[in-house]
């Protein structure tokens, strides 16, 4: 028999719908989207998202509440959208291998190689969101996403909440050397040393 995809314990419970494609609230999600990230979310003004969405300003506000609440839907999105690069690559691995479990470094080798790389989009909207709201909520709520993935994806050694605090240490690691530092290598030799470690830890 063969052995069910460690991918089927990621899915997230109570994923929002998404909005079809053509929809005025999808048009505004994708341009804010990608101005936040790539020029910071205090630079990108909201008549701005609006002007290049192509919608009217109370279009934007029948659909979020304020600005803060696109930011919101924005780190959702990405977070899902993580979510579910990871569980297509594990699914192609035995649930438990260390094949498996290395699939969140995976993700992030290809993600911090690419042009349009500007760190990660939490980390940046923490630093100019500080205070408690709803772009704090999300950020929190990808961190317990970003463990419990490791947590899933580990199987019977998930349970060692210290092997998933060295991991989710290792990815954070990594995935600030190689924005900080423009090392992009640091990701596969983080994975390295998480392999390492998942074979001692099965030994």
């Amino acid at each position: 028999m063969s052995t069910p995809s460690p991918a089927s314990t990621l899915v997230p419970s109570s994923a929002p719908p998404t909005p079809p494609a053509s929809s005025p609230a999808a048009r505004l999600l994708e341009v804010a989207s990608r101005l936040f990230y790539a020029e910071g979310i205090h630079a990108v003004g909201i008549d701005r998202v609006i002007a290049e969405a192509g919608v009217a300003k109370a279009t934007l506000y029948a659909h979020y509440a304020s600005k803060a609440e696109l930011v919101a839907a924005y780190l959702e999105q990405q977070s899902l959208g993580w979510l579910e690069a990871v569980q297509k690559h594990a699914a192609s691995h035995e649930a438990g291998s260390s094949a498996a479990v290395l699939a969140p470094f995976a993700v992030l080798d290809e993600r911090v190689r690419a042009a349009d790389y500007r760190g990660c989009p939490f980390n940046n909207a923490a630093a100019e969101f500080p205070d408690p709201g709803p772009v704090t909520t999300e950020v929190r709520a990808h961190r317990r996403r970003l463990r419990e993935t490791f947590t899933n994806l580990a199987g019977d050694r998930g349970s060692e909440s210290a092997l998933v605090d060295v991991l989710v240490t290792l990815y954070d690691g990594a995935m600030a050397a190689a924005h900080l530092d423009g090392n992009a290598e640091a990701v596969p030799h983080a994975a390295d040393v998480a392999a390492d470690l998942l074979a001692h830890k099965r030994s």
